[in-house]
């Protein structure tokens, strides 16, 4: 063997023995073992190509998957009242039982105590607190009127508390007209969180809430809320509301009734985001705006696609399947097309889709001869050395 060829060799076995030393990260796969796959056939997908007909479904399926929401959801009555509710009562012709203010008048003018006559909790006791602005509902939901006594009012409407006492009230006077009116508010609330500018607690009043009037009443939400995907939880249930599709499109499906106990919990963008990977001038993370991102934009944000690598007929969508997260929907744009790229301004991307642009041949050829290019250099010079 020559004096050249046996450097060669030399050369080719140090590296070959040498390789777990080599500068750059390693990892020794040495004590990894690979569970056996099932199956060694592998899946293939279905790559749908983006053109006028997925534009069609695509706003199909929008406009028919918003969640139906359970009836007892939506539905809202008249307000009821709880414990801690401040009332007040006015009987018409009878000053003397009108409850108001804080004041149950004996006589007509000549009542100066507000605690005078007031009978049990609140009400009747002489000597008790009342609250200043009516009778307030005991925690055992119930109030202190004159004559009649203790009335449980709790969990009754305001014109079904006025029935009640109008009945009771028969024996004292003929046909008594009464008022009843709810002066405050404070049995029932509602529990507001998330990205909103002033989340807390919003009590429950006889106007009617909805979810759309809580968000403006907390002030609005912050830039980077995700109004698509507003969580109710009622009774232990969680659902989920297009708040965004009731803002742009005026569907008031999604404008629930609010009622005691529920929490809205407004979520941020983090979970609306998009990821454009591949042959890109800029490869990032996308959060969209509004909920809403088209492919244009996803690839207009990433300083479109390298044009020295990229392959333009191969930009891929990569999408979750609904039920089956591994079983990826595969849509493909080709961007030497001119109608391609006026759709791929309408084709909406959804959360956590991944944007792929493919890689040109010419581009792996390229990228092949770079890391072949060090060793064939080294080689020619060994080979020129050894001479």
């Amino acid at each position: 063997m020559s004096r050249k060829n046996r450097i060669i060799a030399c050369l080719v076995s140090g590296a070959v023995a040498g390789c777990s030393a080599v500068p750059g990260p390693y990892l020794d796969p040495s004590r990894m073992q690979k569970e056996p796959e099932a199956s060694t056939e592998k899946p293939v997908y279905t790559v749908h190509m983006i053109d006028a007909g997925v534009i069609a479904q695509q706003i199909k399926f929008d406009e028919s998957n918003t969640q139906a929401l359970p009836q007892e959801v939506a539905r809202q009555g008249d307000y009821r009242v709880g414990a801690g509710d401040v009332l007040n009562i006015i009987v018409w012709g009878h000053p003397e039982l009108t409850v108001n203010g804080g004041a149950t008048a004996a006589t007509p003018g000549n009542v100066t105590d507000p605690n005078a006559l007031n009978g049990p909790n609140g009400a009747g006791n002489p000597g008790a607190l009342v609250d200043p602005n009516g009778e307030r509902v005991s925690a055992d939901g119930a109030i202190y009127f004159p004559t009649v006594g203790r009335v449980h009012v709790a969990g009754m409407t305001a014109a079904e508390i006025a029935s009640t006492l109008r009945t009771r009230l028969a024996s004292y006077a003929v046909k008594p007209q009464l008022d009843v009116r709810v002066a405050q508010f404070r049995s029932q609330q509602v529990q507001l969180a998330g990205d909103l500018k002033n989340p807390g607690t919003m009590p429950i009043t006889d106007v009617k809430m909805t979810v759309v009037d809580a968000i403006a009443r907390a002030g609005g939400a912050q830039p980077d809320a995700d109004l698509q995907r507003v969580q109710l939880t009622r009774d232990g249930k969680t659902y989920t509301l297009d708040v965004q599709r009731t803002l742009d499109r005026g569907d008031v499906s999604q404008n629930v009734v609010l009622r005691a106990g529920d929490i809205l919990y407004v979520p941020d963008h983090n979970a609306s985001r998009v990821f454009v990977l591949g042959e890109v001038t800029k490869p990032q993370t996308l959060f969209m705006n509004r909920g809403k991102l088209t492919l244009a934009d996803a690839i207009a944000d990433v300083n479109s696609i390298d044009s020295r690598s990229a392959q333009p007929r191969q930009v891929l969508v990569i999408r979750r399947t609904p039920g089956d997260p591994r079983k990826p929907t595969i849509y493909q744009l080709d961007m030497t097309q001119v109608d391609a790229i006026l759709l791929s301004t309408e084709f909406e991307l959804q959360p956590l889709d991944v944007v792929y642009v493919g890689t040109a041949e010419v581009a792996r050829f390229n990228r092949l001869l770079e890391q072949l290019l060090p060793t064939m250099t080294s080689l020619y010079l060994i080979y020129s050395v050894g001479k």
